[in-house]
């Protein structure tokens, strides 16, 4: 009996192998979005963002995200550029879950823990593309398959990049599991430096975060399960403040989730964040219907080789990644990511560009 049960599982994980490789079969592709004075490059490898184009208050046109050059690169890749990531994005604790009575066991790959949807994310698999329009939007695909990175039945998941009005970009991610309920958290994990992606730290920016909690962590930063007051502390940035003013205080970087304020309905888009460079002028404003947002200001960054020729060094980037709470599946008192059959999870965000 047991040497059968070996054979079944087996020929179900060849299966499940089998399944990933045809999934990246697919063809790796660039595509473009161009509106007015805006333009966002993209990959369907990881429903990637490559670049966005804006002016700054002079009218000139600049790349302000970080990224590379060439999709080895991206694949090589391991502080996630551009990425769409999940199954489920940020941290779960101990690389597991219980659900409905059942233990699940994920990829470690962050000191004993899994980060944004383990050793091969969805920021690391080709998606499809389901439509395109380059004055408009582009709409990534992906089906990810029961048992994908230890995480419980099958998902359609896809991602609407929509360039809107003037300057303001529109991201829509959706989840559907078909068989089974199961953890979901997407996040847009694109490293923002609003002077231009080769123009050096961002130590200058000026942010402005609407949390006025944090889900504090350990060393290992997996949330202890508390709420905290950003009150008198260096997470404090309810009023705008330069994003170096008190980082020396910290462990050499931010890196933690906010609570957004007045969470209200999920239906809802809230005001987020705004970051701000007085050099260029160019200002980004971000909303969501996400109750928290992951704020990281690129400590881990150490002579990346980037695009153009750049090298991106500590601090060269910020990163918003609007999300629901980390390991929330350990923490029941944190809003549930479980969805099931039937249900659909929907993350939206907006990005509006201005500069004077």
């Amino acid at each position: 009996m047991m040497f059968k049960l070996y054979l079944v599982s087996f020929f179900v994980q060849g299966l499940l192998l089998l399944a990933q490789a045809h999934e990246n079969e697919k063809k790796i592709e660039f595509y473009q979005l161009k509106k007015g004075n805006m333009e966002l490059n993209l990959t369907n490898y990881g429903a990637t963002i490559i670049s966005v184009i804006v002016p700054d208050k002079h009218g000139n046109l600049a790349d302000i995200t970080l990224g590379y050059d060439s999709i080895e690169e991206y694949k090589n890749d391991t502080v996630y550029f551009g990425a769409l990531v999940g199954r489920v994005a940020n941290r779960i604790g101990k690389a597991q879950f219980t659900l409905d009575g059942k233990t699940y066991k994920l990829p470690a790959n962050d000191h004993g823990n899994t980060l944004h949807g383990g050793t091969t994310g969805f920021g690391d698999v080709v998606w499809t593309v389901k439509s395109h329009k380059q004055d408009s939007h582009i709409t990534f695909t992906y089906h990810s398959f029961d048992n994908e990175q230890g995480f419980p039945g099958k998902l359609e998941v896809s991602v609407t990049y929509k360039l809107i009005e003037t300057n303001k970009l529109s991201v829509k991610m959706i989840g559907k599991p078909v068989d089974k309920a199961t953890p979901v958290n997407l996040a847009q994990h694109t490293y923002w430096n609003l002077r231009g992606h080769n123009s050096g730290d961002i130590l200058s920016h000026t942010v402005q975060i609407f949390g006025s909690k944090i889900t504090p962590v350990d060393e290992k930063l997996i949330p202890t399960g508390e709420l905290k007051s950003v009150k008198d502390t260096p997470y404090d940035f309810l009023k705008p403040k330069e994003v170096g003013s008190q980082i020396n205080e910290l462990p050499g970087l931010y890196d933690i989730n906010y609570v957004v304020d007045d969470e209200g309905s999920s239906k809802q888009l809230k005001k987020v964040a705004i970051v701000r460079d007085n050099v260029s002028g160019r200002q980004l404003e971000l909303w969501s219907n996400q109750p928290g947002l992951q704020y990281y200001t690129s400590g881990m960054l150490k002579d990346t080789k980037g695009k153009g020729g750049a090298t991106y060094h500590k601090y060269g980037g910020i990163a918003l990644e609007t999300q629901g709470f980390p390991d929330s599946v350990n923490h029941p008192h944190f809003p549930s990511q479980i969805v099931h059959p039937g249900e659909t999870y929907k993350h939206r965000m907006l990005y509006t560009f201005t500069a004077n």
